[in-house]
Order: structure tokens, then sequence, then C-alpha cells
């Protein structure tokens, strides 16, 4: 069973597995780059602890 690329549908080539080509992977790569992709998740806190109050 062969699966299709994420990006455009077309038969995934198994040198570029799971896309069909370098062009669809890099398109997947740009996206992620961008922020078109997001991984859900809680929101990150300060790194510095949290403590605002330091008058």
């Amino acid at each position: 069973m062969k699966t299709a690329c994420p990006i455009c549908r077309k038969p995934a080539q198994p040198e570029f597995r799971p896309f069909c080509s370098s062009r669809c992977a890099n398109v997947d790569l740009q996206r992620w780059l961008s922020g078109s992709y997001v991984l859900p998740g809680d929101e990150a806190e300060d790194e510095a602890g949290g403590d605002d109050d330091e008058s």
C-alpha cells in the first residue's frame, strides 16, 4: 500500500518519504519554520520563574 504525499497527494517516493519530492519536503519545512503548523500545548511560562515583584 502506497502512502500519499501530505502536501500534494501524489504517491510518496522512498527517497523523500513521506513526500513525493524534495519540493514538497521543502514546502512542509517552510510551513514549520514560518509557524503555520503549531503543536497544541500549554502556554510557556516566563523563564525567570514568574516573579514580577522585584521592586
